[in-house]
Formats: C-alpha cells, sequence, structure tokens
C-alpha cells in the first residue's frame, strides 16, 4: 500500500465527520446512531444518502445547495472519501458525514423512515452479476426500510445496462408489514444533458449539473448521461 494512501486513512481518522466503523461491529448489532442522524447534526432535516459516493462530489456540492438539509455519503473506499472530506474540512460544512462501510449493511445504520431521499451516481453496473447492482431487487428492498413516505430515489449512470435494468426492477410492488408500496417514476430520459428535465427548477438543475470525477471522464468518452428518479408511495 502506497504512503499516500495510507496517511489518507491516517487523516481520515483525525475527521470528526468520517465515521468508520468495523464490520464486526455492525454485524453484531446496530450502529450506535441508527435512529439517531438527527442528533448527529444537531438538527431536524431531511436526510440524503450518496451511495457508493467515491470521492463526494454529490454530497459536498448538495450540501453547498442544501445547507437547509443533510447529507450522508457512503463508500467502502477510504481513499476515495477523503477527498470529499478534506473539502468538507476546507469549506467548513457543517451538514456533511461520510461513513466508510458496505452497503450491504446499510440497514444496520438507518432506521425506518430516517432517510428522506437516496442518491445512486456512476455505480458499477455489475455486467456479470446483476444480483450486487444497487437498483437490484435486494437494495431496493433495502432502500425502503429505510425511507420515508414519499421519499425520493435518483439514479444518474453512463450505463445503458444499469438504466434500463433499474426501469424493469422498479416497477413490482413490495410487501412491507402488510403495506404494499411501489416506487413511482418521476423523471426519465437516456440523454440528460441534450434533453434535460423541464419540470426541474433551477436549483435541482444545478445539483443535475454537478460532475463527479467519474461522470467527467465518460464524458469525455463521448458517452451518454442517464437520469431516474422516483418517489415511494403506497398502493
Amino acid at each position: 500500500m502506497g504512503k499516500n494512501k495510507l496517511a489518507k486513512f491516517a487523516k481520515n481518522k483525525t475527521f470528526s465527520h468520517v465515521l468508520q466503523p468495523s464490520n464486526e461491529a455492525v454485524l453484531n448489532g446496530d450502529f450506535h446512531l441508527k435512529g439517531k442522524w438527527s442528533e448527529e447534526f444537531g438538527n431536524n432535516n431531511p436526510i440524503v444518502l450518496e451511495l457508493a459516493c467515491g470521492k463526494g462530489e454529490y454530497s459536498v456540492g448538495m450540501a453547498e445547495i442544501y445547507p437547509d438539509k443533510n447529507f450522508i455519503g457512503i463508500d467502502i473506499k477510504g481513499a476515495r472519501i477523503f477527498s470529499g472530506a478534506k473539502e468538507v474540512e476546507d469549506k467548513g460544512l457543517k451538514n456533511v458525514r461520510f461513513l466508510r462501510t458496505k452497503i450491504d449493511f446499510i440497514n444496520s445504520f438507518f432506521a425506518e423512515n430516517e432517510i428522506s431521499e437516496i442518491w445512486i451516481l456512476f455505480a458499477d453496473p455489475q455486467l456479470v452479476k446483476p444480483r450486487k447492482r444497487l437498483t437490484s431487487q435486494l437494495f431496493l428492498n433495502r432502500y425502503i426500510k429505510l425511507l420515508k413516505p414519499s421519499g425520493l430515489l435518483n439514479l444518474k449512470s453512463d450505463s445503458d445496462e444499469l438504466y434500463a435494468f433499474t426501469k424493469n426492477e422498479s416497477v413490482p410492488a413490495f410487501n412491507v408489514e402488510n403495506k404494499k408500496l411501489q416506487f413511482e417514476k418521476l423523471d426519465d430520459t437516456n440523454e440528460l444533458y441534450e434533453k434535460g428535465i423541464k419540470s426541474f427548477d433551477e436549483t435541482m438543475q444545478a445539483v443535475l449539473n454537478i460532475r463527479t470525477f467519474y461522470e467527467q471522464m465518460w464524458l469525455e468518452q463521448g458517452k451518454k448521461i442517464k437520469f431516474l428518479s422516483y418517489r415511494l408511495q403506497a398502493r
């Protein structure tokens, strides 16, 4: 392991806004902030997750645009999280946290109805193992348990496969505690920057224009960016 990466790991430990629980701690019980994230932020503002956040560009960017919301970027790669964590420190942002863990454990970290919105940005399309896609039935079931009623799920991707797969996976209704819940599609485009989302206001357009490291790379290769947005509703 390179010295630069080790230095980033060491620095992450000094950031109060970077939380790094051990896998063993989560496997043996729920994380101590489950159901208490509002206390962690010191307010009752809506909580938004960025899954597989990488360098945390969206968590940081949205935190600047929406100071009245709280953002949590989740990723297992500590060296990537460092970039966003350092930017949060430099800008003095108080409404961002980074959580270093596997997304498989997400229900050990967040309580029922604790999350208002989820963003999935340029996630691995998992061409060999579709079940591991972050929009598979396996993961959608997990999100439903933590999203508030009418909570939002957003996908931004360069992958034709993940885009088409997500539209198919989001159709079924899920039975949760004798209730049938379903993701209602709000927006759908396979050419985000060419077609845009006409229903979005200027603020939301600014959110969509945040560019992650990977998005910029795909755009330079001439790839089209896809966007899907859903609202959780009872049937």
